[in-house]
């Protein structure tokens, strides 16, 4: 029942915002009643709060699984940036309240949250740097400047990006890579 509500929540949060979905609208949709939810969560922030770290979570894991068993800087930013356009699929509704949504975290909530992705973020710019510093990619890069450049090409895409339309995800991610790569290898 955890899984429907927070499930259900995602879809209320991206349709109406989180502000303007209330505990009933959740359970109404479910057909269950208040005490079900309070039974899981203590609050509707909690439940923000988890849908927030379960996201960064899956992204951390799949992108250290990325960094560890891929090869090159390149190889390793390529397969990222599939990973990132690939999430949209995947996952778009849940990102879009991730994005959208932080803000109505409590300070200490969002804090640990912008701490997780910081260490995804962070973690580009290692790949980059080591990619700078092995010569492929141009000595002139700045690490920490790119990375952000490579989320923020990406993390839009979630505003505007129709997994189902012309272009299919694999080639929106082959041309923000071949765009990345060749404005830095």
């Amino acid at each position: 029942m955890k899984e429907r509500i927070t499930e259900q929540s995602i879809v209320l949060f991206e349709q109406k915002g989180f502000s303007e979905t209330s505990v009933q609208d959740i359970v109404e949709a479910l057909g269950v009643t208040k005490g079900t939810f309070y039974y899981y969560f203590t609050s509707k922030e909690q439940l923000l709060m988890e849908i927030h770290l379960n996201y960064i979570g899956r992204l951390l894991a799949r992108q250290e699984a990325i960094i560890k068993n891929s090869g090159s800087a390149k190889e390793k930013i390529a397969r990222i940036i599939g990973l990132l356009i690939s999430d949209i699929q995947d996952y778009g509704p849940s990102a879009r309240v991730f994005f959208r949504e932080i803000r109505h975290l409590a300070e200490n909530n969002a804090e640990e949250v912008r701490q997780q992705r910081d260490r995804f973020r962070l973690a580009i710019e290692e790949v980059l740097r080591q990619g700078r510093d092995s010569g492929e990619f141009k000595p002139e890069i700045v690490p920490s400047i790119t990375a952000f450049a490579v989320l923020g090409v990406t993390n839009w895409s979630y505003q505007w990006f129709n997994p189902a339309g012309d272009v299919p995800p694999e080639r929106l991610a082959e041309i923000y890579t071949e765009l990345i790569l060749h404005g830095i290898a």
